[in-house]
C-alpha cells in the first residue's frame, strides 16, 4: 500500500484528509517524495504542480533519501509531517534489518519541545483515528509512541548531543530554519550532520525538512541553493501558503504583506528573506579569537575600559566585558581583557557589587551600560563606588562601529564560545525605507556580543564610515522631531 492508498482510504486516512481540493498539491508532494505514479488527480495539473514547487521537469521514478519542503505558514505542513512519521512507522518491515534489542526509530525534531509537540500531537491524533493503527501502540508517554515491530516515534530538541546513536527510519525536522542552541552558531547544519549516520543503516530511511523560510543562510538555504530545480534523491520542493492550503483566506495574506512585505513574503510566500544577512563572517570571527585565551590581567600603565549589558535577573543574563586599546606600529587594536556572564536566575545586586571588584582590579572607575538599561543599574553601581552611564548609542551604532575593526584584523577576543555564537548569529536587517538595524535573531541573544562590542569601540575609539554615519545621522534627525531617513 502507498502513502496516497493509505490517504484516499476511508478505513485509513482518508477521513482526517477529507476536503480533496484542499490537499491536491500536498499529494503531489507525497507522490514525489515516494517516487509512486499519481493516482485520482489530473495528470496535467498534477505535474503543472510538480514543475511550479520543484524546478524539475521529470518525475521522479525512486524515493527521495532527503525531502526539503519550504513552504509558507498555515500550508499544513505539521499535518502532512505527522503523516509521513506515522506511514513510516507504521506500513513499514523493519524485520531482518534491526538487530537484537534495536529499535527503528522516528524522530520529530524541532526548536523545543514544545514546537515538537505540535507535530507529535497530530501524530498521537492519526494513530488513535485508526483503530488498525490504535492497535499497534504498545506505550505511550508525553514524548514518544512505541509500535509493535521496534519501532518507536519519539520527539527531540535540536541538538547534536542527543540524538547520536539511533536507528533512524525516518527523521522530521520540524521549522528547521528557526533553530536556536546558544553552544552553536549554526544549529541546523551541525545537527542533521549528526543525525545522517543514524539514517544509514535502515534502508529508504527518510530525512524531511519541512520548515518556512528565514535568512538566506543554514541547511535550508544550502539544500536549495544546490538541489533545487535539479533532479537527483535530494527533493527541494518551494511553495507559497495559498498553493498548498486554498482555504487559507486571502485577505489574511494580503494584509501580512500590506504590513510588512519581507516578513509576509517569508511567512506566506516561502520565500527566503533578502533583508536579512548576516552581521560579520564566521572567518573574521575566528581570525580575532585568540585560541586558548580566556583572560588578561590588568596590564600597568593602560588605560582599560569596561561595558555592561545588565539584567534584571529573570530573562536575559547579565554581561560585562573589559577592553583595552594598544597602538601597534601606529595601528590601533583593541583587546578584550575580561568578560563576564551571569545567566538568570540571580541576584542583580549580588551581581553588581561582583562585576564592581571586578572593575576596580583593572583600576577602572566607570562603566559604561546598554542605552536602555535600567536607572537602578546606576544607583547600584554607585553604591559600589562605580560611576555607571548609560550609552548614548544604540547598539545597532555600536555593533556598526566595531564591525571596520574587526573586519580589518584590529580586534583581539578572547576564546569564549558563547561569545562567538551570539557575534555570528547577529542580523543586518533593513526595513523599508531603507532603515538599518543589527540585533540578534528571534528567541536569540547577544548580552555577550553587546557587552564585547562596547568595550571594543570605547577601547578602540569611535569612527564612523558608512553605515554608522547613515544609523547616527538618521538617528540624530529622529531626535529633532524630522523624518529620520528623508535625503
Amino acid at each position: 500500500m502507498t502513502i496516497l492508498d493509505a490517504l484516499a482510504d476511508p478505513a485509513l486516512f482518508g477521513p482526517n484528509f477529507p476536503e480533496a481540493e484542499t490537499w491536491t498539491a500536498w499529494r503531489v508532494f507525497l507522490a514525489t517524495v515516494f517516487g509512486i505514479p499519481m493516482s485520482g488527480d489530473d495528470p496535467a495539473t498534477a505535474m503543472a504542480i510538480y514543475a511550479k514547487c520543484t524546478g524539475r521537469q521529470t518525475f521522479p521514478t525512486s524515493p527521495a533519501r532527503e525531502v526539503w519542503c519550504i513552504a509558507g505558514r498555515r500550508a499544513g505542513k505539521s499535518r502532512i509531517a505527522a503523516l509521513l512519521a506515522v506511514f513510516v512507522a507504521a506500513f513499514r518491515s523493519y524485520v531482518g534489518v534491526l538487530a537484537p534489542g534495536e529499535k527503528a526509530t522516528v524522530a520529530v525534531i524541532a526548536a523545543d519541545r514544545q514546537q515538537a509537540r505540535v507535530v507529535f500531537r497530530y501524530i498521537v491524533g492519526l494513530l488513535d483515528a485508526v483503530p488498525m493503527l490504535r492497535a499497534l501502540v504498545v506505550r505511550q508517554t508525553a514524548n514518544a509512541v512505541e509500535l509493535r515491530g521496534n519501532v518507536v516515534i519519539e520527539v527531540h530538541t535540536c541538538s547534536y548531543r542527543t540524538t547520536r546513536g539511533y536507528s533512524f527510519a525516518a527523521v522530521i525536522a520540524d521549522e528547521c530554519a528557526f533553530w536556536r542552541d546558544e553552544s552553536s552558531a549554526s544549529p541546523d547544519v551541525e545537527v542533521l550532520n549528526a543525525l545522517r549516520p543514524g539514517l544509514a543503516t535502515i534502508p529508504g530511511s527518510l530525512l524531511v525538512a519541512i520548515s518556512s523560510p528565514y535568512s538566506r543562510r543554514g541547511a535550508l538555504w544550502t539544500a536549495y541553493k544546490k538541489h533545487f530545480g535539479k533532479d537527483g534523491p535530494v527533493l527541494v520542493w518551494q511553495a507559497d501558503t495559498a498553493s498548498m492550503n486554498p482555504t487559507v483566506d486571502p485577505a489574511i495574506i494580503a494584509a501580512a504583506y500590506e504590513a510588512d512585505e519581507s516578513a509576509a513574503s517569508a511567512e506566506y510566500g516561502a520565500q527566503f528573506r533578502r533583508d536579512l544577512e548576516a552581521f560579520v563572517s564566521r572567518e573574521v570571527i575566528e581570525t580575532a579569537t585568540v585560541p586558548g585565551r580566556v583572560g588578561l590581567p590588568r596590564v600597568q600603565g593602560v588605560q582599560h575600559v569596561a561595558f555592561t549589558d545588565p539584567s534584571g535577573g529573570s530573562a536575559d543574563a547579565f554581561t560585562l566585558a573589559v577592553a583595552h586599546g594598544e597602538d601597534r606600529n601606529g595601528t590601533s587594536v583593541a583587546v578584550l581583557d575580561y568578560l563576564a556572564e551571569r545567566r538568570p536566575p540571580f541576584s542583580p545586586d549580588a551581581v553588581v557589587t561582583e562585576y564592581a571588584t571586578t572593575l576596580k582590579s583593572y583600576g577602572i572607575t566607570k562603566v559604561q551600560a546598554d542605552k536602555y538599561a535600567g536607572a537602578w543599574v546606576v544607583e547600584a553601581f554607585g553604591k559600589c563606588g562605580i560611576t555607571c552611564e548609560q550609552s548614548a548609542d544604540p547598539k545597532s551604532f555600536i555593533y556598526a562601529n566595531v564591525l571596520p575593526p574587526l573586519n580589518s584584523g584590529r580586534v583581539e577576543l578572547l576564546d569564549h564560545p558563547r561569545l562567538q555564537t551570539q557575534f555570528l548569529a547577529l542580523e543586518r536587517r533593513t526595513a523599508r525605507g531603507g532603515r538599518d538595524s543589527i540585533d540578534h535573531p528571534p528567541n536569540g541573544h547577544d548580552d555577550l556580543a553587546n557587552a564585547v562590542a562596547g568595550a571594543l569601540v570605547a577601547a578602540i575609539g569611535p569612527s564612523e564610515p558608512g553605515l554608522l554615519g547613515y544609523m547616527r545621522r538618521a538617528f540624530d534627525r529622529q531626535e529633532a522631531g524630522l523624518d529620520p531617513w528623508a535625503t
